[in-house]
C-alpha cells in the first residue's frame, strides 16, 4: 500500500503539473480580456477550475463541501475567512460554489506556472510585514468588495503551526468593519494531512471545508475589530473537533 501511494503521490505531482500548464492560456486570454474588471470575475472562476479539477484527478484525496453558502452571497459581497491547516486547502477551498478573488503572499505570485497562474487568475498579492504592500492590498480589495465580489483571505498570514492555537490577525476583520461587509467563517478539516508543511510527499485522506453562519459587520465599529476576529476564531474552533471525529483527521 505504502508504494502504491507513493507511486499515486508521484502521479498527482505530475498531474497539478499538467493541469496548470494546460490552464494556463486559457488564464491568459481570460486576464487580457477582462484586465480592466476589479471583480475578475471571470479569470477567477478559471482559477477555481483549475483547483477543481486538479483535486478531483488525484485518488489520493477525496474533498466534501458541508453547510449552506448566505443566499445572497452572489448578489452581496462577503469577506471569507478560514484557518489554514495546508497547502491543499485552496484545492478544497476551489469547491466553494461562489466566485471570490483570495489573499495570497506575495512568494506564491513568484513561483514559475502556479505563480503565473495566480496573476493571470486576478488574485491579490501581499507582501506579509510591508505597511505599502498592506495598504495596497486592502484598497484592492475595497475596490473588488465594492465591485460586487467578495473575497478569501487567511486571517493566520500563513499555514497553521498548532490545530489548537489559530492566530487571526486583525486585516480581514477592519477589512469587513470598514466595508460594512458580512464576514463569513469557514471551518477547513484534513488538509494538514494530505500536504503535510514542508513534506515532499502528497498524502491518501478526506478533508471538509464547512461552511458557518455569515456575522453582520453593519452596526461595528473599528474599536470592535478584536471581537469580530475573535467571534470569527471560536466558531471555527467550535466545529473543528466535530470535523475531525467523523472524517478522521
Amino acid at each position: 500500500m505504502k508504494i502504491r501511494d507513493a507511486a499515486l503521490g508521484i502521479y498527482t505531482h505530475l498531474e497539478f503539473v499538467t493541469c496548470v500548464t494546460a490552464f494556463l492560456p486559457i488564464l491568459a486570454v481570460s486576464h487580457l480580456r477582462h484586465r480592466g474588471d476589479v471583480t475578475q470575475r471571470a479569470p477567477g472562476r478559471w482559477m477555481r477550475r483549475l483547483g477543481r479539477t486538479a483535486g478531483a484527478l488525484t485518488p489520493l484525496w477525496n474533498f466534501t463541501i458541508e453547510g449552506e453558502p448566505p443566499p445572497d452571497i452572489e448578489r452581496k459581497a462577503h469577506v471569507v475567512v478560514a484557518n489554514h491547516p495546508s497547502e491543499a486547502d485552496p484545492f478544497l477551498l476551489a469547491r466553494l460554489p461562489w466566485d471570490m478573488r483570495w489573499v495570497a503572499k506575495e512568494e506564491l505570485f513568484k513561483q514559475p506556472l502556479t505563480g503565473w497562474a495566480l496573476t493571470f487568475g486576478g488574485d491579490i498579492a501581499l507582501r506579509r510585514g510591508d505597511g505599502t504592500s498592506v495598504r495596497s492590498m486592502m484598497d484592492e480589495c475595497e475596490r473588488a468588495l465594492e465591485g460586487g465580489i467578495s473575497i478569501m483571505i487567511f486571517p493566520e498570514g500563513t499555514r497553521t503551526r498548532n490545530d489548537d492555537e489559530m492566530r487571526f490577525r486583525d486585516g480581514a476583520f477592519d477589512l469587513a468593519i470598514r466595508t460594512k461587509t458580512p464576514l463569513l467563517p469557514i471551518a477547513v478539516a484534513g488538509t494538514k494531512g494530505l500536504r503535510p508543511k514542508a513534506a515532499p510527499w502528497i498524502a491518501r485522506g478526506h478533508a471538509c471545508a464547512k461552511i458557518l453562519e455569515p456575522l453582520a459587520t453593519e452596526h461595528l465599529t473599528a474599536a470592535d475589530v478584536g471581537a469580530l476576529r475573535d467571534r470569527s476564531r471560536d466558531a471555527i474552533a467550535a466545529v473543528l473537533p466535530d470535523l475531525r471525529d467523523r472524517y478522521g483527521c
